[in-house]
């Protein structure tokens, strides 16, 4: 991709277009597209000639060891786990953690030490440990030990998503009850406390919703 089509991309995300609309323009899939400005700041810091140079940095230092010129089930894969993490990155993930997340979630059984998941990603297993640790707190994956190898295992199986839901609903849900004490120390016939605490029974509707949604469509069939 030349420096000039990475400047449309960033007019065509600064008039507001989609992915769909500027890949058109450019003659591009919007997987493209939607990569590109997922791997470089995403659609509010997309810089067109920063991106430029960090695509010949990744040029120079070679090609991942899963190219998408590969078999055709391995492209498949390639490309299902690099839309994959940049969905994630999108939503908020470090890029790291979105790699790992999405590792285990296209590894067969879902489950790997964090060795294979070093080696897979080729990255330090200090970068991993971090990565591992963030998910396991937000419920999107669990740690087993291997008693006779002495080594954790990481796991994402289907109850995944509705534990990290909880997890985050509950966390809402704290911070729906402070900002509701809050509201009524300073005040209800005052504007900041009128504020919080209308805030505060906002997230504490959303979260009460999210809990019972999330028992309710807990052992929803695929």
């Amino acid at each position: 991709m030349t420096l000039q089509d990475r400047q449309r991309i960033a007019t065509g995300l600064a008039e507001g277009r989609s992915y769909a609309e500027i890949a058109r323009r450019l003659d591009r899939p919007t997987s493209t597209i939607s990569r590109e400005v997922g791997r470089n700041g995403g659609p509010g810091d997309y810089r067109p000639e920063r991106a430029h140079q960090a695509a010949a940095r990744r040029a120079r230092r070679g090609t991942p060891a899963r190219s998408p010129e590969a078999e055709p089930q391995d492209r498949k894969v390639f490309e299902v786990e690099e839309g994959a993490v940049e969905m994630a990155v999108g939503m908020g993930l470090p890029k790291m953690v979105a790699r790992v997340l999405i590792g285990l979630w296209l590894s067969e059984d879902g489950r790997l030490t964090a060795a294979e998941l070093s080696r897979g990603l080729k990255v330090s297993p200090a970068s991993i440990s971090m990565a591992v640790g963030y998910l396991t707190q937000q419920g999107l994956i669990r740690r087993e030990r291997d008693p006779q190898r002495r080594r954790d295992i990481y796991v994402v199986d289907d109850d995944a998503w509705y534990h990290s839901t909880v997890i985050s609903a509950r966390q809402t849900l704290a911070a729906a009850e402070i900002a509701k004490a809050a509201g009524q120390t300073l005040g209800l016939d005052t504007p900041v406390g009128r504020r919080l605490a209308r805030g505060g029974a906002f997230l504490e509707r959303i979260s009460l919703d999210a809990l019972a949604s999330a028992e309710r469509w807990r052992d929803l069939p695929p």
